[in-house]
């Protein structure tokens, strides 16, 4: 079987029977139901913030955040990321100004920002690559400066902390996404993290068609609003997520051990501050010391049936919708175009086994040879660990 480079979360299926029990017994499919509210709860309180706002998807999570705060004008963001990032900006007939990002967190780099903003600059919206945290003290600082708001893609970055707590309190507004890729996963799904009851408010109204009551709409709302029957899946991922992420935390590190040294081979650093990751991705740079290039390698991976992929590659900025920007051209954004040619995220979820891990290390150290020779196939009494077999470890 081809390992993919995620794969979704899924606990027993007979766990999950209950919540759909209730869910048929209460006649309630959407409209912000009795698990909507739980799931709401159950998340606001693990991730350690006060107000969170469940949505159908990440990107309009991302669409609806920039609708709450108003933004107009021009936002400054990254073209390292996956396109829902700079789509919710156009979205909202917002321009995209590209900036180029920090060589070693692959994040908005906040030393080129303020040489991009404008009189028409209105915000900010960083991304926190791989679940890594942005510089937030520096982007703070430099939208306090130029009263511009901040919102935060936090796509990656569910359960990551910093030395300060849960990063998603950073920003006028961050945002999740629970896809199926995702660390937490709903099937589809995302959320808000607001500051406040009154922001909270404003995102309800807005996900669904801005209505308050039967008969009044106070904003031109959309239908963003997660199903009863993903939010009820959301709170059976939540019994297990502790032991997903202690998994995720096994595998970094036997990847870590197994390719070490390896020339040409560079993995990114770990966090070096204390602070939780989730490891919700595994990225290795392939360097002109490697045997052969990135693409060679990303290619010998499939042929083996390893699907790694090239997060992120091409850039945002070189899709043709943004590309005519005058902030698009590749001699501005020379750091995210050097990453962008030599990354490759390696498989990492729950239920990758260590023979699985070890089979891919291998086929890595056999492409770096000359002449590659063939890789042992994974032993058929390897079978995946289930998620709930996994022993607690620090994540």
């Amino acid at each position: 079987m081809p390992i993919p480079v995620t794969r979704p979360l899924l606990p027993p299926l007979a766990e999950f029977m209950p919540y759909l029990e209730k869910v048929w017994a209460s006649g309630t499919l959407t409209n912000c139901g009795d698990m909507h509210r739980q799931l709401e709860k159950a998340l606001a309180d693990y991730l350690g913030v006060e107000h969170l706002a469940l949505m159908a998807n990440g990107t309009l999570a991302l669409v609806t955040a920039l609708q709450a705060l108003r933004i107009t004008g021009e936002v400054i963001t990254t073209p390292y990321s996956f396109v829902a990032t700079a789509h919710s900006l156009l979205w909202n007939g917002i321009k995209p100004v590209f900036v180029d990002v920090d060589p070693a967190t692959f994040n908005l780099d906040p030393a080129k920002i303020e040489a991009a903003i404008t009189p028409q600059t209105t915000a900010i919206m960083p991304v926190h690559c791989y679940g890594n945290p942005c510089d937030t003290a520096e982007i703070e600082r430099i939208a306090e400066t130029y009263n511009l708001r901040v919102i935060y893609d936090a796509a990656h970055a569910f359960g990551v902390e910093d030395t300060g707590g849960s990063v998603l309190r950073h920003g006028d507004l961050s945002v999740l996404s629970f896809h199926a890729t995702k660390v937490f996963n709903t099937f589809e799904g995302g959320a808000i993290i607001c500051p406040d009851a009154r922001t909270y408010r404003r995102i309800g109204h807005l996900k669904n068609f801005g209505f308050v009551d039967e008969t009044t709409v106070v904003a031109p709302g959309i239908n963003g609003k997660m199903s009863e029957i993903n939010a009820a899946f959301g709170l059976l991922q939540l019994r297990h997520i502790d032991q997903a992420l202690a998994r995720r935390a096994q595998i970094d590190r036997m990847y870590r051990e197994q390719l070490a040294g390896l020339p040409g081979i560079t993995c990114m650093p770990p966090r070096g501050d204390g602070a939780r990751a989730n490891h919700a991705y595994f990225p290795i740079l392939v360097d002109a010391d490697f045997a052969i290039g990135r693409d060679a390698l990303y290619q010998h991976l499939r042929e083996h049936g390893i699907h790694a992929r090239r997060y992120f590659y091409p850039l945002i900025s070189d899709f043709p919708m943004y590309r005519g920007l005058p902030s698009a051209d590749p001699e501005r954004l020379p750091v995210a175009r050097s990453a962008s040619l030599r990354i490759l995220c390696l498989p990492i979820f729950p239920d990758l086994a260590d023979a699985q891990v070890e089979r891919i290390c291998e086929l890595v150290r056999l492409a770096g040879r000359e002449p590659q020779a063939p890789a042992a196939a994974i032993p058929a009494e390897a079978a995946a660990p289930a998620v709930a077999d996994v022993a607690a470890v620090a994540a």
